[in-house]
Order: C-alpha cells, then structure tokens, then sequence
C-alpha cells in the first residue's frame, strides 16, 4: 500500500576505650607491705603465744576489706553512667529510617506516566457536525495554505457566535507530485447561521482507522509519512486513498516545532 502523501515531501523535512592501671598498681602496692607485718609476728610470739594472734587479726581485717570495697565501688558507678547514655541516643536512630524510606516512593509515580506515542493503533472515528473549507495547495507552500485555511473557518465562526467542539482537521482528498486537493474542518455544536465561500457543513470521517502520532513541524512529517507506509506495507494492510490530520495543538498559536498531529489512515 502506498501513503497518499507523495515521495516529493521527503525532500522537506530535517530532526569513635578506656585503661584503669593506677588502681591495679595501687592496689597491689599495698598487699605487698602486708607480708612483712606477718612475717615479724611469729617472732614475737614465743612468751605467749595467745597474744599475737588478735593483733595481726585486726591488722590485715582493716587492710583487706578497704581494697576491695574502695575498688569495688568506682567500678560498677562507671557503668551504670554509660550504659545510661547509649539508652536515649539509640530512641532516635529508629526514627529516622522511616522517614528516609517514605521519601522514595513518590519518585515511582513519574514512571507510569512516560509512555509512547501510539503508532499503528487501531481507533473507530465517530462522525460529527464539521464546518468545511475545500481547497488546493502545492506543495512548496502547503502549510501556509492550510494554515489560512483554518484562519479562514476560524475567523468566521467566531463572527457567527458559534465555538468549535473539537480540534481542527484536515482531510486529503487527492493527491499529486505537484500538490494536493483538501477539506479544513471544524468541529462545531451547531451550523452557524450563514456560510462564506467555499464553505459547507458536513460530517467528519468515520469507521475504522489506524492510529499514528508526529510530533514537530509540517515539514518533517514525511519521515511519519515514510514509517506509515513502511507499517502498512509489514503488516499487509490495505487503506483507503485518503488520510486525516488531527492537530492536537492549536495551529494557529503554537510554534511549528511544538505541533501534535494524529494521522488517522481509514482501512478499508
């Protein structure tokens, strides 16, 4: 199936430990001065023997509950103090994951959102009320054409008090190297009380069509016009001789390089 649009048009577009050794010194200091104050009492001890036994008694009682409930006391105070501290700070720590893990979930949702443009897909028009402008374009000068064209029916609606229902179209109704024969449309809610020249009411195209988006400028839209024809020719379909331009983005206020067309090609 060849595009109605003619090769010709490809010639137009280009795209953180600590130590406790003075305490462990000190204590064993002072064991070591107990042992010769034991080794003096035997000696003593040979006019009575009962004697000697309470002084080193009381000597070494004195000595040896006082090293280790001195020693023993600092110890555990330490602990309880830095066990204390680690309990409020580890409170906070937990607080802070959730609100880290709750943050990456927006991100998820721009995802869905990039999709492409539809190409080949299959839509049913549905006829609807159009006010139509006929006319005949050449090629060189075919978006400036069509582009009066739809100042032309958008102009005299906007006298006649009537606001169009729908996006601007264009239907190709023939084809040639030299140019081309087409129908500007405008969807309207009601016919406006009067026509101008050239103009008549009708009904958009309907039935079955396929579906196709470009993006950018008129000029460039052969390369679309190429890839629909390469689409039909793959998957053997057959098409009617005419095609339909829906621009998305008004013509009229939008740069061309921001444009977005539908390109509906009715099958038969």
């Amino acid at each position: 199936m060849k595009c109605p649009r003619p090769h010709r048009l490809a010639r137009l577009g280009l795209i953180a430990a600590v130590a406790t050794s003075l305490g462990i010194a000190g204590s064993s200091a002072q064991t070591t001065s107990d042992k010769p104050a034991e080794t003096a009492a035997p000696a003593a001890s040979q006019p009575a023997a009962p004697t000697p036994a309470p002084a080193p008694t009381s000597s070494v009682t004195p000595a040896a509950p006082a090293a280790p409930d001195a020693a023993a006391t600092p110890a555990p105070a330490t602990p309880p103090a830095t066990s204390a501290s680690p309990a409020p700070a580890a409170t906070p720590a937990p607080a802070t994951p959730p609100a880290t893990t709750a943050s990456p979930a927006p991100p998820a949702a721009p995802a869905p959102v990039q999709s492409a443009d539809p190409f080949g897909e299959e839509t049913t028009l549905t006829a609807k009320p159009v006010l139509i402008l006929k006319g005949k374009a050449d090629w060189d000068n075919a978006f400036d054409t069509l582009m009066e064209s739809f100042r032309t029916l958008s102009g005299w609606l906007a006298k006649q008090g009537v606001t169009p229902n729908g996006n601007p179209m264009i239907v190709y109704t023939s084809t040639d190297d030299n140019g081309f024969t087409f129908q500007a449309e405008y969807p309207v809610p009601e016919a406006p009380k009067a026509l101008g020249k050239n103009m008549s009411m009708g009904q958009s195209p309907d039935g079955k069509a396929l579906k196709f988006v470009h993006r950018g400028s008129y000029d460039n839209m052969d390369n679309t016009y190429e890839a629909i024809t390469n689409y039909l020719d793959d998957k053997k379909i057959e098409a009617k001789d005419t095609f339909i331009e829906e621009y998305v983005t008004d013509p009229l206020k939008t740069t061309e390089d921001k444009l977005v067309t539908n390109v509906f090609v009715p099958m038969k």
